[in-house]
């Protein structure tokens, strides 16, 4: 055995070398070398003892979140110096770290001290554990999950994200179709954009509908809730159908001691329950591929 000490580093431009703007480092993720194995900590660094001679360098796929590629390197060990092992998201011509922000008003914001709503939380979190992130807002409010999806190409056209996280359904209640005609086109639409960001060769992380502040009861909070809960129980299993990452942002938010005390007014979140949504997004895109919706990544 010889001891081996390393890192794994995002590989923009996947050119297989390691150039001075790749500052992102993967932790968490499960290098295997010569049959033996480590997890990656913060900074994406690594040293274990692994055989000597000419092996075979990995990442277990299973520890990647969804998006990650990785090609297997073959080397000799002992190596002089660091063993720098890339991982690749293939984004094509869109710009790396870059996370498109979209849906309606809680996407915009409204409600929030800052008017950032969920976006700073996110922003932060993902920068802190990978190194890198920037996220642009594309919530446009009173807006449909159909008119979502009407408006997508223009938005990936314009912003070119390595990410795009879609969060819509909310309004949809507001149409007579959807309230009488179960599941309406929320799906369906929903679906259709999961399939324009592939498409476009970005990343789609979808979170579930938030549930409406249930305190107001003037608002038929009640009957709106159970829609809402309805239409997650279709969202997450087409979620993973269709390869993306999903962010359950129903399931954090009910995990609340008082489901009340995180809105702002009968829709939009305040503070607190902006910061569940933040986190929520931020765990869906880091935590490892196959994990349960809630778990993994921060």
């Amino acid at each position: 055995m010889v001891s081996v000490q390393g890192a794994v580093f995002y590989d923009e431009d996947g050119g297989g070398q390691l150039d001075g703007a790749e500052s992102v480092r993967m932790p968490n993720l499960t290098v295997s070398i010569g049959g033996r194995t480590t997890v990656t900590a913060a900074g994406g660094r690594f040293s274990f003892d692994a055989p000597e001679g000419a092996q075979q360098a990995t990442i277990v796929e299973s520890s990647l979140p969804i998006g990650w590629q990785v090609t297997a390197l073959n080397v000799t060990l002992p190596v002089n110096g660091e063993l720098l092992l890339p991982v690749t998201v293939p984004i094509g011509r869109n710009k790396p770290n870059v996370y498109m922000a979209f849906g309606d008003s809680i996407t915009a914001g409204d409600g929030s001290r800052s008017g950032d709503g969920y976006l700073a939380w996110t922003q932060d979190l993902v920068r802190g554990y990978w190194g890198r992130a920037s996220l642009v807002n594309d919530g446009v409010a009173a807006t449909r999950s159909d008119r979502g999806n009407e408006r997508l190409g223009a938005s990936l056209a314009t912003v070119r994200p390595a990410y795009v996280l879609i969060l819509y359904g909310t309004n949809d209640w507001n149409s007579s179709s959807c309230r009488d005609s179960f599941p309406c086109y929320t799906i369906d639409a929903i679906r259709a954009m999961i399939g324009q960001v592939k498409a476009f060769g970005s990343v789609a992380v979808v979170g579930t509908i938030p549930p409406v502040n249930p305190s107001l009861l003037d608002r038929d909070a009640e009957n709106r809730n159970a829609w809402v809960k309805r239409m997650n129980d279709l969202i997450r299993p087409m979620v993973k159908q269709e390869g993306a990452a999903l962010a359950d942002i129903h399931a954090a938010m009910l995990e609340a001691p008082v489901l009340s005390d995180l809105f702002f007014d009968f829709l939009h979140p305040n503070d607190s329950g902006y910061e569940i949504i933040g986190r929520e997004f931020a765990r869906a895109i880091t935590a490892p591929r196959g994990t349960s919706a809630t778990s993994g990544g921060l």
